[in-house]
């Protein structure tokens, strides 16, 4: 499949002026996207790249009614020479098949991803000011657009990629957040969807989310849906935990066991930490053991991990058997150390033999 998109050309001064300076997260769009249709029979279109617009579509689309959505969340960032790097953009392309394949959806060609996303940053690159806490956060989507009530998978698709400035998910500053543990929701149960990325995992987390933020905490803590006692992540990101302190700290998360996402950014981090000389397991841990470990000293720090998230530390436990302290609650070494080394993979500033930041075509 031949990419090619021929994208808007304008002057340095023109760039300059989009720059967004104070960006939040989620709603500072840049001002371009990339689409392709799909058709049985026929395959892909040829990418177009236009001005973001609103869509018009059927309201019997069958992607609206049956949630027959995917997508990605990857991140560019400026590096220290200028150019843009796209974070592990080809794992991305990957994991999209893999969501797609599991809604019946036709896989778009991981070179197909890559070049649209390559051609989008070129585009929208002007609307990133030099702030190193800020990043273009690319959401690459695909829906079934069949005008059709008929429960069956759509014959025809729509791939769209756009993106927005993003600042820190949870502000500028590196604080430590609160969660609550989840016992009367579930994110996900075996030989469901928790392992991919689609849209139907999402929108029943937002009334446990409602009640994490009514307990005064930032994030959920989702327990396995079988026996409601096994940590799996939280929402919209893995989580680890540290034993120890220094040199000889372990850095663990919970194991894979097809109920919960695969994270890139998980699998940097223990890349990355095992880099740093920390020793790393995969377990499955349940959430008395981490409440026991914790009162022990064992368990030192507990951090999260994402795209948006990319290292949070986490300072305190709210649950419905008593609430309790990581460490002192603030930031650890281990966790500061693992957070330092991403973004600075990142920004181009340290070595990376996995040639996981992606330069983009035309930066």
């Amino acid at each position: 499949m031949t990419i090619s998109i021929d994208a808007p050309t304008e002057t340095a001064a023109a760039r300059e002026s989009r720059v967004v300076l104070d960006p939040g997260h989620g709603e500072a769009f840049t001002e371009h996207m990339i689409s392709m249709d799909w058709t049985e029979g026929e395959g892909w279109s040829a990418p177009e790249i236009t001005p973001l617009r609103n869509l018009s579509i059927h309201p019997g689309m069958i992607g609206l009614h049956y949630g027959q959505v995917a997508f990605e969340g990857l991140k560019a960032h400026r590096r220290a020479d200028g150019a843009m790097g796209v974070w592990r953009p080809g794992d991305h392309a990957l994991r999209f098949q893999r969501s797609c394949r599991r809604l019946a959806m036709p896989e778009l060609p991981a070179e197909a991803f890559v070049a649209a996303i390559d051609q989008l940053i070129d585009a929208d690159e002007g609307s990133l000011s030099t702030d190193p806490s800020h990043s273009i956060y690319i959401r690459p989507m695909m829906f079934g657009t069949d005008t059709s009530l008929m429960l069956r998978p759509s014959r025809t698709y729509r791939f769209l990629l756009m993106a927005f400035v993003a600042g820190g998910f949870f502000g500028e500053d590196v604080e430590s957040v609160e969660v609550l543990v989840s016992h009367e929701y579930s994110r996900a149960f075996p030989g469901g969807t928790g392992n991919v990325k689609v849209a139907g995992n999402y929108a029943p987390s937002f009334l446990a989310q409602r009640e994490a933020e009514a307990a005064g905490c930032q994030q959920v803590v989702w327990l396995d849906a079988l026996e409601g006692r096994y940590l799996e992540e939280m929402g919209g990101m893995n989580m680890f935990l540290v034993r120890g302190r220094g040199a000889d700290a372990e850095v663990v998360t919970p194991q894979l066991t097809g109920t919960l996402l695969p994270g890139i950014t998980r699998d940097t981090m223990l890349t990355l930490a095992r880099r740093l000389g920390y020793r790393t397991g995969e377990e499955r841990i349940s959430l008395e053991q981490w409440r026991e470990e914790c009162a022990a000293g064992t368990i030192t720090e507990v951090f999260a991990c994402g795209t948006a998230a990319v290292v949070t530390p986490v300072g305190k436990v709210h649950d419905r058997d008593g609430d309790w302290t990581i460490g002192d609650g603030t930031p650890g070494e281990v966790t500061m150390a693992l957070r330092k080394g991403l973004t600075d993979l990142h920004h181009g500033l340290a070595d990376d033999p996995n040639g996981w930041l992606h330069s983009c075509a035309r930066s």
